[in-house]
């Protein structure tokens, strides 16, 4: 079965020259199989050395980084793209442990094919003679959008518990279907994924929660989580939030239990706020747990979410970020709020304003899977533009006064106190951000500061 597989120049001679055959295996033979834009994932593998092939890949002119005789592997690159060449193999795993616990090396490609996960993975091509070797029928599961195991499945997920993720991750990315045995062989063994580093799981989570942006499949991030759900694993990496299944809402504001108002809130979410539309309702379980009622989950729920992003070592950026937006995505809930507050709390928040506004819409479509614009949205954008037009300053620096022009008036330690009252005061009308009226202004707030007001 030949076909044309656009293979880096310098991989290309070293396969010429090879006196083995030289085969490109995974991720870019299956998308290549599949029609998908080509991947930039290019492992290859042959039954030879580490030691011979890094020696033939120098010759080649291609640069390596590493080579690790133990397990067969050599990291190399042409100096555009990574590269990462194995020698063909047999893995033994410590049941539910990513690195193999034992490694043979063998000349068989069938062998080496079965100690892949899916089969759709474990597609060969030469590159000398631009053939398919399909050892496993992994072809066909290409053909049929099918995601099945090389083995049997419950041995499979049994051996290295990041397959449960890279299940969801892939079944997402690719648009594909799991199969039964594979669906029942990871629930089977969803309490493994325990087994795996925090940093693989938020690894993992994070690109299936970009699942859409690989190849284009719509809301594949939402089916990639449904499939953590169906699974089970979702109650190992986020039991806080897999603890809202079947905690029902009141029916005039969703149509849909905690859980899936979560899910459904990231399923419609923009690309930038996906981990806070995820969390943004993780404290209420909690709140239910513990007063009978949701109120005040926002607060549950800025807690929680830390402890759930320490939990999987998120960067403390993103913590934060989705940290401070769970503890605000409540705020004029009802539409209520008077345009004066609203004013001051855009001012107040401006740093996280448009990534607060990404989650309300997604909070608001994942209610009742309502995809027109949020009404809060509609009515503290027409807020922001009159504060725009009236040249409100958002942001210290588009204050009128300095800092260093305060030093007559306030004491230094107080000098960022009061340049911040001076941004809230001139929020609510744009016309105070002026230097006699701020000088002023500040004068008046050093003058209540020094009697304890």
């Amino acid at each position: 079965m030949p076909m044309l597989l656009s293979v880096p120049e310098k991989l290309n001679t070293l396969a010429q020259r090879a006196e083995f055959p030289l085969y490109v295996v995974g991720g870019a033979v299956r998308d290549a199989l599949a029609n998908l834009p080509s991947s930039q994932d290019w492992d290859i593998c042959a039954p030879v050395s580490a030691e011979r092939f890094s020696a033939l890949a120098e010759e080649c002119g291609l640069i390596v980084n590493g080579a690790y005789k133990n397990t067969g592997t050599v990291n190399l690159t042409d100096g555009k793209v990574k590269m990462e060449f194995t020698s063909f193999r047999t893995d033994r795993y410590r049941r539910g442990e990513h690195a193999p616990a034992s490694i043979e090396f063998t000349t068989d490609i069938r062998t080496d094919a079965l100690r892949r996960d899916f089969k759709c993975n474990a597609v060969y091509y030469d590159i000398r003679t631009g053939e398919i070797v399909d050892p496993l029928g992994g072809v066909k599961d290409i053909e049929s959008r099918t995601i099945s195991a090389t083995r049997d499945a419950d041995e499979v997920f049994s051996e290295d518990g990041l397959r449960l993720m890279r299940l969801a991750r892939l079944a997402a990315q690719l648009g594909f279907a799991p199969d039964l045995a594979c669906i029942f062989g990871a629930k089977f063994n969803a309490a493994l994924i325990s087994k795996i580093s925090a940093e693989r799981i938020l690894a993992e989570l994070t690109l299936i929660l970009h699942a859409d942006e690989k190849y284009g499949v719509r809301y594949a991030h939402y089916d990639g989580l449904k499939l953590l759900e169906g699974t089970d694993v979702l109650n190992y990496i986020l039991p806080e939030l897999a603890a809202g299944k079947g905690m029902p809402q009141r029916a005039d504001f969703h149509a849909h239990d905690v859980l899936e108002h979560s899910l459904r809130a990231c399923k419609y979410s923009d690309a930038r706020v996906r981990f806070s539309a995820l969390l943004h309702d993780v404290g209420k379980p909690a709140a239910y747990r513990e007063t009978g009622k949701y109120h005040g989950h926002d607060v549950y729920g800025e807690r929680i979410a830390r402890e759930v992003l320490e939990r999987l070592k998120a960067p403390k950026k993103l913590t934060d970020t989705v940290c401070r937006l769970t503890a605000l995505h409540m705020y004029d809930l009802d539409g209520k709020a008077r345009a004066g507050k609203i004013r001051a709390f855009i001012v107040k928040n401006y740093d996280v304003y448009e990534p607060l506004l990404l989650l309300k819409q997604a909070d608001y479509s994942g209610c009742k899977d309502d995809l027109n614009v949020c009404p809060t949205i509609t009515k503290w954008e027409n807020i922001r533009r009159e504060m725009e037009a009236e040249g409100v300053p958002f942001t210290l620096k588009q204050l009128a006064v300095r800092g260093n022009e305060l030093k007559e008036i306030v004491p230094a330690p107080k000098t960022g106190e009061i340049l911040n009252k001076l941004l809230l005061w001139c929020a609510q009308d744009g016309a105070r951000n002026e230097k006699s009226a701020l000088l002023a202004e500040a004068a008046r707030l050093a003058r209540q500061t020094d009697r304890g007001e």
